[in-house]
């Protein structure tokens, strides 16, 4: 994996790049959409290709561990044979999905002993375990397995994770160094810092992450329940430790305003659930604001649901008539809904990159934050 940058803005952190990777160019600051289980919910490849258009989407270690199985996805040839996908695909290790089994988990140094939330069986992993199985899904870039600490937890809890998780690092580092891809292409190793809301701990943990010298490093234990400022707060302080010639990836991260701000802080990636899980309910955001096409005001309301929408959605809909679907129980009105707010967010970041690239960065955000939160 190659990294580079093209362009910053002169008034903020934020900056435009190219990650290489052997499936493809990702453009940076990118918001991959979450397809957990080989498969962005709602929404048909082809949609997805056509209107959507995105770089890189993600997969999860977990759940891809436990359904299908990796002798179905190995036996396809990989993720990308397996869900017909040419493009890069990035793998979280589970560490989030153990941190939320708490009542179904026992932790030691060794790794995680879990019970599955399909069928109550009994699993394992380890950091050499978690990098053995993202080899054989095949991601483009995997991510190193980690304990991510709720929020709030106290300081000697935080510590003693974000030590653990260092711990699990050097040996996900090591195992994957001695080991090799199965399907002829490179795979890149993310590590992820940690220590919860804490500036000390997040300190040692970015330099701890940056000295491991990767090809691009994560932020992780944020967007758990924290404050807004507080998530900022720490994301920019581990973005002035960690190398600025890297990708730089926060996890789980977030509303349009939470990826206006945070690509200021020099971010470059990120990825949530937050577009296609509201839109299934309802929730559809617009460069004029966000919409609960339930509400009876939008009963015969004729417009467009984004009437600025053009420029990045092909295919316009009226706020009536999806209300009539989503009212009505059709399956069409989620996938809709699906396809508008992946591309509302694509467009949001490649406007990003745009206006870095004119150096209009920081106007244009401070031009689009009141919008985009506000409620139509």
């Amino acid at each position: 994996m190659e990294f580079r940058i093209s362009s910053t803005d002169q008034e903020s952190q934020a900056r435009a790049g190219v990650i290489n990777t052997d499936h493809g160019a990702i453009e940076t600051p990118i918001f991959m959409p979450v397809g957990t289980a080989a498969t962005v919910k709602a929404i048909h490849k082809k949609d997805l290709m056509e209107q959507v258009k995105p770089d890189i989407i993600l997969g999860n270690t977990y759940h891809l561990y436990l359904r299908p199985g990796l002798e179905v996805i190995s036996g396809a040839g990989g993720i990308h044979k397996f869900m017909s996908w040419d493009k890069p695909v990035l793998t979280d290790s589970g560490g989030y999905q153990v941190y939320s089994l708490a009542e179904r988990r026992k932790l030691t140094p060794e790794g995680v002993t879990f019970q599955s939330h399909i069928d109550g069986s009994r699993h394992f992993f380890s950091p050499e375990g978690v990098i053995d199985i993202q080899r054989t899904i095949g991601a483009d870039i995997i991510m190193a397995f980690d304990e991510c600490t709720p929020y709030p937890c106290d300081y000697n809890y935080a510590a003693k994770s974000m030590k653990l998780t260092h711990k699990w690092l050097q040996r996900c580092c090591d195992h994957f160094d001695a080991t090799q891809g199965h399907y002829g292409y490179s795979q890149t190793l993310f590590p992820i810092v940690q220590g919860s809301t804490f500036r000390d701990l997040r300190q040692e943990s970015a330099q701890f992450i940056s000295d491991c010298g990767r090809e691009g490093n994560a932020i992780g234990g944020l967007s758990v329940g924290e404050p807004k400022e507080v998530m900022y707060e720490m994301t920019e302080l581990v973005c002035s430790i960690l190398p600025k010639d890297k990708p730089r990836y926060l996890m789980g991260v977030g509303t349009p305003e939470n990826i206006l701000e945070c690509i200021g802080l020099g971010v470059d990636m990120f990825d949530c659930v937050m577009p296609t899980r509201n839109a299934r309910n309802g929730m559809l955001f617009t460069r004029e604001g966000i919409i609960n096409i339930r509400n009876q005001k939008w009963q015969k309301d004729y417009n467009e649901i984004d009437p600025h929408g053009d420029a990045f959605v092909d295919t316009a809909y009226s706020r009536a008539y999806l209300r009539h679907l989503f009212v009505a129980g059709e399956m069409l009105g989620p996938m809709i809904a699906t396809i508008h707010n992946l591309s509302f967010y694509r467009w949001l970041v490649k406007e990003a990159r745009h206006q870095i690239q004119e150096s209009n960065f920081a106007n244009w955000k401070r031009e689009m934050t009141p919008k985009v939160t506000q409620r139509l």
